[in-house]
């Protein structure tokens, strides 16, 4: 339940101490998060093989470690490993996603979608041993139901969302973004409250054996990266 804060609530400084690191060791950590986070992609075949609920509790801990708006940390990560469960949500999953292919998707969208090799069978959902949904709070409760504003929710929930992935990542787990939708149909099986809402459901496993990803590509730095250094500004 979500803590109010009155007006009158002081701010409480600490003291902050940042490991200090020198400009080799910079360069070393970050090229090997860039190396580890370069082999991550999204996996649609999952080996049954269990893995450790320990690694997944940790990587949701780091998770939750995210900045978020007002620090009201809008997120609830619903970790399924119940067989009958995840079959009851790929049921629900199929039966929306065989709506959207079959008549709800534009053809353009088909098309973006045609490299990637999706259609409407999700089995990933049953046989990646942990499937973890990500729910979002779009108002929090405080005492007696009263609802509590939040802020920047979806900003939040993407932050902590991503450092969920990296975390799984580094545990050497094969990961899936799965938006199936409508998804208001977890917020029943999984027993949510109404004020939240589904906002991802990612499947954590091995890859299956013979596995295969789409032959993609990420754009190149000079792409996505601007740096205005001194004297660089843009001209008005």
């Amino acid at each position: 339940m979500t803590q109010s804060h009155s007006a009158a609530d002081a701010y409480q400084p600490e003291a902050y101490h940042l490991e200090r690191l020198d400009a080799a060791e910079q360069q070393r950590r970050v090229a090997a998060f860039v190396a580890t986070m370069a082999r991550r992609r999204s996996v649609r075949q999952f080996s049954t093989e269990p893995v450790p609920f320990g690694v997944i509790e940790q990587a949701v801990r780091a998770a939750a470690l995210a900045p978020s708006g007002a620090n009201q940390q809008p997120w609830t990560f619903v970790v399924v490993s119940d067989p009958a469960l995840k079959q009851r949500m790929r049921t629900a999953a199929e039966a929306e996603e065989r709506e959207n292919y079959q008549r709800r998707m534009s053809q353009e969208w088909k098309d973006v979608l045609a490299p990637l090799g999706t259609d409407w069978q999700k089995p990933h959902i049953t046989a990646a041993p942990y499937v973890i949904v990500v729910f979002e709070h779009s108002y929090g409760l405080a005492a007696g139901d009263a609802r509590v504003k939040h802020y920047y929710v979806r900003e939040s929930v993407g932050i902590a969302t991503g450092m969920l992935l990296a975390a799984l990542t580094h545990a050497g787990l094969a990961t899936l973004t799965h938006t199936p939708s409508p998804m208001g149909f977890l917020v029943e099986l999984l027993g949510r409250p109404p004020n939240e809402r589904p906002f991802l459901l990612i499947p954590v496993g091995y890859p299956a054996p013979g596995a295969t990803v789409p032959a993609i590509t990420k754009k190149p730095l000079d792409q996505v990266l601007i740096h205005h250094a001194a004297g660089d500004a843009p001209a008005l």
